[in-house]
């Protein structure tokens, strides 16, 4: 069980201090998590967090949930509400009784809906909603911990895990979708909770969509087959992808994946503090650029990650964010050719003092299944 942890909780309420702000309005159920340690995807509902500069916080949750935010010890006030209820007003008047004419209110503008945004101002018409509260929170989540970096660890080993058995189901003939079951089965039957998000599985030149999903196609002889998945630990996701073959692939097939993993090795062997997120993009596209690929090389080299599969920073062209120790993010250059293949190697990794640490492990090397 994930517990409080009143440090981040801190720091975020002094730069409201340092700001010179009231109160903050937390609208997204990660950053709750995360200052909380109590995690739950609110869907239509309401789950906010209210963060005052000179007051405890609160938190107010759907009343289904109110004895699981209690048992991750949460020492301060909650409130909880029924579907009936007009919950919006409800933290309003909570708020007030607090601070009756907040002059300042930041709110994660990356998140709120403007409905709801729309219902605040309402509510509060006389104060200042200029201060976006969305940066601030990603560069707070931005350096991992040590007890981060050892639930990532452990997600990427259940990541590998999941990948054997992956490779084990392939079989001609075998649908993408039964290929992702058996995996998925297997991954949850060692109590592995959840995936961090729904298993891919792609054959042939279906994998050239690197945003498809899995489907109904068999499983074709002589063909590449991409997975892309991820496993959760204590609100911790792993992110991986693997490209290996099934049958006997060709030339073309075995230089695409050559290119892709010399690529990514590239990248991985550059991660050090200092280097620019756009540098370590600038590697491995050139790689793939220099071998005649760079057309369909077709999204960003990475994305930050730990307790979403996609958190800030972004790695690509453009960003200037010089690493440090403690950032973990994605490395994964891909190879899309539409109406032939799809490959894509990744590993997500924690920047280190002089370099970096992967959190998975599986055998990047073209495969033969």
């Amino acid at each position: 069980m994930v517990k409080f942890n009143q440090t981040r909780l801190n720091k975020l309420q002094q730069t409201l201090i340092n700001k010179q702000i009231d109160l903050a309005y937390i609208s997204d159920f990660k950053t709750i998590q995360y200052l909380t340690g109590f995690g739950s995807n609110p869907y239509e509902r309401i789950l906010a967090m209210i963060i005052f500069a000179d007051q405890d916080p609160f938190i107010f949750a759907p009343a289904l949930e109110v004895q699981v935010v209690k048992s991750v010890g949460w020492p301060f006030d909650l409130y909880g509400y029924q579907d009936n209820e007009d919950g919006l007003s409800m933290i309003y008047s909570h708020i007030k009784k607090r601070q009756a004419n907040p002059k300042k209110i930041a709110t994660e503008q990356g998140n709120l809906t403007l409905a709801r945004f729309n219902r605040l101002v309402a509510a509060f018409p006389d104060a200042d909603y200029s201060f976006n509260l969305t940066p601030i929170v990603e560069h707070q989540r931005l350096i991992k911990d040590t007890d981060e970096i050892q639930k990532l660890v452990q997600a990427g080993h259940d990541a590998d895990l999941a990948f054997a058995a992956g490779f084990k189901a392939l079989k001609v003939g075998k649908t993408e979708l039964q290929v992702a079951a058996e995996l998925e089965f297997a991954t949850k039957n060692r109590n592995v909770p959840e995936m961090s998000f729904a298993t891919l599985v792609q054959t042939a030149e279906h994998a050239a969509d690197p945003h498809g999903e899995t489907s109904d196609l068999p499983l074709k002889d002589n063909s590449l087959v991409l997975f892309d998945l991820g496993t959760v630990y204590q609100g911790y996701i792993s992110d991986a992808s693997r490209t290996v073959a099934l049958g006997k692939p060709t030339d073309h097939m075995r230089e695409v994946h050559q290119v892709v993993l010399e690529a990514q090795l590239a990248a991985q062997a550059a991660v050090k503090p200092g280097i620019t997120a756009a540098s370590l993009d600038k590697i491995a596209r050139d790689i793939i650029t220099k071998a005649g690929y760079g057309q369909y090389f077709i999204h960003r080299l990475g994305h930050g990650m730990g307790m979403s599969e996609h958190e800030y920073p972004s790695i690509m062209q453009g960003n200037d964010l010089i690493l440090e120790p403690g950032m973990c993010f994605s490395l994964e250059p891909g190879v899309y050719i539409p109406g032939d293949l799809g490959v894509r190697i990744e590993d997500c990794i924690h920047v280190t003092a002089n370099g970096c640490e992967p959190f998975t492990h599986m055998d990047k090397k073209l495969q033969l299944f």
